[in-house]
């Protein structure tokens, strides 16, 4: 509803309200704000061009954005406007739609174009959301009413509030980081790629060192005409070679002994340098010295972000030189150490874990309490607990930690249990897993029959386990993305606190990898800026665990160069 009012009396209404929705009608941007209650205070219909300046003489009050992030908070960067915090209904729609506790609430909501994939950053829309008319999502307040209701009626309210602003900060970092930019030294990256490949080779054209391993690998297979791009074609040279391989994998052909070895594993990662990071992603990917990742925020089930476009989650340690500073600026980076075991401690309320992590190397702490020999066997055993690892190294090490660690183990293992059975689990805020598809449910039908065969057994069996690794590693790594998430969200504010001027001229973060963050910052707050990522992090963990006696120790470098870190 539009309150009939004067300007200065719904400014003056207006401004205590504490969320503004912002969605398109036709080729205007709406605007609404509104009090806690839900009640509309004002509405505006503004042009498009108009959106920036409204938008920042509302930021000065500080109201929550309620909006599709990827839909509009890109073109506001570009105009200068910068806002501290937002309610993404798109994101907040995927998780409510799908977590255990408010599910029930979305089953009889058709799908609209609030469960869409993100605008793709490259491409800026011809409308506001650029949404097509039979894609069009519900209006903006009742579907914000709609989730509101879904949060409050949820047995533990809190935890879903949370995870919803965190995911929400998430997709302003993602577009900030896109709009600033890693810093990327082009002139580096060829020298790089010159170095290691020879030079630059038209297109369809192996550059000349890998012909010349293309060669060495043809020799010594005695295959002249090989192609060894062509998995199998490889295959089948390395076997006439008498070689019983039944893959090309790289640890495969790592264990064999022939002459064919060591160029064939050298073709195989400047091959990968090329067709990943070479010349074209060069040509494709990096403008004005930076490279701008195209991230898809909770892309991946457990809340993990992917992307799209550039592969930002994959950048090898072999171009990570090209990744240079602004003259007068430093890098820092910042990575979690040993994240999904301490963030398992912490869900499981385990004191004895945490205690062997408490200012020190988890895996470290771990051989001290006399679970196991050394800190390869502490790693190896922790990653197959968190995997399901039964078999190995990992295997045969769970048992020693479960009987020093139960209540970790004990966690991971309920978890497991309940998706062998075709149940979902939950994150510590409340992200849901999803149910087992069609095939697993049929496998295990066939199984239940009374007249089943050995195959159909087996075949059932292996799908629950792998449910079950499956639903074991949620819980944990889908934690773990929480408290990355908030660890960005509170990083945020407090970069933004140690600068003036647009987002750019302030230390700001440039790229995430999981646990791992860069941040490009001014040289002379460079130390402020890394004490930030440290004490965000220490807020993080309280976020999530309280005054659980969990810490979250971080890496941290201040470069010139994310080689160097």
């Amino acid at each position: 509803m539009t309150l009939t009012a004067t300007d200065s009396e719904r400014d003056g209404a207006a401004t205590a309200a504490p969320y503004v929705v912002v969605d398109a009608v036709g080729e205007k941007a709406r605007t609404r704000a509104l009090d806690a209650g839900g009640r509309v205070l004002d509405e505006r219909l503004l042009p498009p061009d108009a959106l920036a300046a409204h938008v920042a003489s509302w930021e000065r009050r500080r109201p929550r954005w309620v909006w599709d992030t990827a839909a509009a908070y890109p073109t506001l960067l570009d105009a200068g406007v910068r806002v501290e915090r937002c309610h993404d209904l798109r994101l907040a729609r995927a998780i409510l739609r799908r977590a255990s506790a408010t599910a029930a609430r979305f089953a009889g909501v058709p799908v609209d174009g609030w469960d869409d994939l993100p605008a793709d950053q490259r491409v800026a829309p011809v409308a506001l959301f650029g949404l097509e008319p039979a894609a069009a999502p519900t209006d903006a307040v009742a579907e914000f009413d709609r989730q509101a209701a879904a949060i409050d009626a949820a047995p533990n309210p809190g935890a879903l509030r949370l995870l919803v602003a965190a995911e929400s900060a998430g997709a302003l970092a993602a577009a900030e980081m896109w709009h600033a930019g890693l810093p990327w030294r082009a002139d580096v990256h060829e020298r790089i790629l010159e170095e290691r490949l020879g030079p630059r080779a038209r297109d369809g054209v192996r550059p000349a060192v890998l012909e010349a391993l293309a060669g060495r690998i043809r020799q010594a297979l005695g295959a002249p005409t090989l192609n060894p791009d062509s998995p199998v074609e490889l295959v089948k040279a390395l076997r006439a070679a008498g070689l019983a391989v039944e893959t090309t994998r790289s640890r495969e052909l790592a264990v064999l002994e022939h002459p064919v070895v060591p160029p064939l594993l050298e073709y195989k990662k400047l091959s990968r340098l090329a067709s990943a990071n070479g010349w074209h992603w060069l040509d494709t990917w990096v403008a004005d010295g930076r490279f701008r990742p195209d991230y898809v925020v909770g892309g991946v089930v457990t809340g993990r972000w992917a992307t799209r476009n550039g592969g930002a989650m994959q950048l090898p340690k072999q171009i990570r030189s090209a990744v240079v500073a602004d003259p007068g600026w430093r890098l820092v980076v910042a990575d979690a150490a040993q994240l999904e075991p301490r963030v398992l401690a912490g869900m499981a309320q385990d004191r004895s874990m945490a205690q062997a992590g408490h200012g020190r190397d988890l895996y470290d702490g771990i051989v001290a309490t006399g679970a196991v020999a050394d800190r390869s066997a502490a790693k190896y055993g922790m990653l197959g607990a968190l995997y399901g690892a039964t078999q190995g190294a990992g295997g045969r090490l769970v048992p020693r930690l479960a009987q020093r660690f139960p209540q970790s183990l004990g966690l991971v293992e309920r978890a497991a249990r309940l998706g062998e059975r075709g149940g979902t689990v939950s994150t510590l805020l409340g992200r849901t897993s999803p149910a087992p598809s069609e095939q697993w449910r049929a496998a295990q039908q066939a199984a239940a029959d009374l007249d089943a065969d050995a195959p159909a057994l087996r075949r059932a069996r292996s799908l629950a386990r792998d449910q079950g690794r499956f639903t074991r590693n949620f819980v944990v790594q889908g934690t773990a993305a929480e408290w990355a998430l908030c660890w960005m969200a509170e990083l945020r504010k407090r970069l933004w606190a140690l600068g003036s001027g647009p987002l750019r001229e302030r230390p700001h973060l440039v790229y995430f990898l999981h646990d791992e963050v860069l941040v490009h910052t001014p040289e002379a707050v460079a130390e402020d800026a890394a004490h930030a990522v440290r004490e965000a992090a220490a807020t993080a963990g309280r976020l999530l665990f309280g005054d659980f006696p969990i810490d979250f120790p971080l890496d941290i470098s201040v470069v010139d160069s994310y080689a160097d870190a």
